[in-house]
């Protein structure tokens, strides 16, 4: 029987050994032989965690020779994906006094790319890079938070700009404790909603990840980033942005989860983002007449969130959640206009084939709650005239930013796993009217605007 074994064992190593030669799947391919084998009784469970390891140690040594990357390569990972977006966007009041410019709706066909690879490596060290489309703004590269691009210019060559050019060390992963570093351009480390950062921007930096896992239901995480957002030769103190978060994440029952954060942001140097510093494309924040911010940001945000998970619902596949949501943000900063807040909810989730969400938010963002330039991209309001202070410069126009408050209704359906198609709509209005550029009416600021996304994920 001993004998009888060991051969099984040298044919199953050849096979193991063909596969990883071959490159296609290994993993899997490996993985369902040697467990068919064991259920059969011609491998024991030792044997076979004997196999997998050979096995992992066969395919990186082969990987390595035809990959032509050093030995301390342990895999590359390649991901993306692209968008194909219509955007509609509409002013009720397009004719709002005599002498006032008439406004017009706006339709745009538009996309977006993004293309990843990254490198794992041995002592849990990970490099990654992801580049991206977007649309160019002068001598500050691209969109800091889109990465549209629009169909326009006769066809033109687009763009394409360094989204994330990062290194992470996972420097602790046991059952109790996690700390992740990172250094470069990165994905947002911090968790918020678009109320506070858009989901397409990517800070540069430092941050710092902990978690502690109290115990099978509850964990304990804590962020800390440290951001520059411009380097000023002529100027002592570069404004940059320090964050620390705190979030606790439970899961009270199979059906039922809640997650808690609270944390302190602080936008120093804010004196040194005028007009000509960086790419402000957004409006909102009270800026002198020269274009340089008159308030810091010091704010405090709160989210908390409430799941309920269940087992089925007509018309989706898999697990159904309920979600309710909110945010809410006080910066301490400024005397008036500082707060900011939402809440809504979502009914299931699209991602898998056949599944599909629904979701509600209101979101109210005073003038100076927050720092223009990093909330959603995509919500924003129609203003008569623009303050000449302002970056954009026009003499009317749709303006994304804060000063507003609106809804939010999201549908997405999801035909199959790679594919999700989602409609949003935004009604929005601007908080604070600015009647020496525009006669000041009830609805002067109201913007609606209609978002479709086909999204294709790799």
């Amino acid at each position: 029987m001993k004998n009888c074994n060991t051969s099984w064992h040298r044919i199953v190593t050849g096979a193991l050994a063909t596969l990883a030669i071959s490159g296609t799947a290994f993993g899997q391919s490996a993985d369902s032989l040697i467990d068919k084998l064991v259920d059969k009784g011609i491998l024991t469970v030792k044997e076979a965690n004997e196999l997998r390891e050979q096995a992992d140690q066969d395919f990186n040594r082969v990987y390595s020779v035809k990959s032509g990357m050093p030995d301390w390569v342990t895999a590359l990972k390649i991901n993306g994906d692209f968008r194909a977006r219509f955007d509609n966007i509409f002013i009720p009041n397009k004719q709002l006094a005599p002498g006032v410019a008439a406004s017009t709706d706006r339709m745009r066909f538009r996309y977006r790319l993004r293309a990843g690879i990254t490198a794992v490596l041995h002592d849990n060290f990970e490099v990654g890079l992801r580049l991206t489309s977007a649309e160019p703004y002068g001598a500050f590269g691209g969109d800091p938070i889109s990465g549209n691009a629009s169909y326009k210019d006769n066809g033109s060559k687009k763009f394409v700009f360094l989204d994330l050019a990062y290194a992470k060390w996972t420097a602790l992963n046991n059952p109790d404790w996690k700390l992740e570093l990172a250094v470069g351009k990165m994905e947002n480390p911090l968790v918020f909603s678009d109320l506070v950062f858009d989901g397409d921007y990517t800070p540069e930096g430092y941050s710092l990840q902990l978690t502690r896992h109290l115990n099978e239901k509850h964990s304990l995480g804590f962020t800390a980033g440290f951001f520059p957002l411009d380097e000023i030769t002529a100027a002592a103190h570069d404004p940059m942005l320090l964050a620390g978060q705190l979030r606790l994440d439970s899961h009270w029952s199979e059906k039922i989860s809640s997650s808690l954060g609270l944390a302190g942001l602080l936008l120093g140097g804010s004196d040194n983002l005028g007009n000509g510093a960086v790419a402000n494309v957004r409006g909102g924040n009270t800026r002198d007449a020269a274009g340089n911010l008159v308030h810091d940001f010091t704010p405090l945000v709160a989210d908390a969130s409430f799941t309920y998970l269940l087992d089925k619902f007509p018309l989706h596949d898999g697990p159904f959640p309920i979600k309710v949501m909110g945010d809410y943000l006080h910066n301490f900063s400024v005397g008036n206009r500082n707060i900011g807040w939402s809440a809504g909810f979502q009914l299931g989730k699209a991602g898998k084939r056949g599944s599909w969400q629904i979701g509600y938010n209101y979101k109210q963002l005073e003038a100076d709650a927050w720092y223009e330039e990093f909330g959603d991209s995509d919500t924003g309001a129609f203003y008569g005239a623009i303050p000449a202070s302002w970056a954009a410069g026009a003499a009317s126009g749709y303006v994304p930013g804060t000063n507003l408050r609106g809804h939010v209704i999201r549908l997405a359906y999801s035909p199959f796993d790679s594919t999700t198609i989602t409609a949003s709509y935004y009604h929005f209005d601007t908080i604070k009217d600015y009647p020496s550029l525009a006669p000041a009416s009830k609805n002067d600021g109201l913007a609606g605007r209609l978002i479709v996304d086909i999204m294709w994920k790799f």
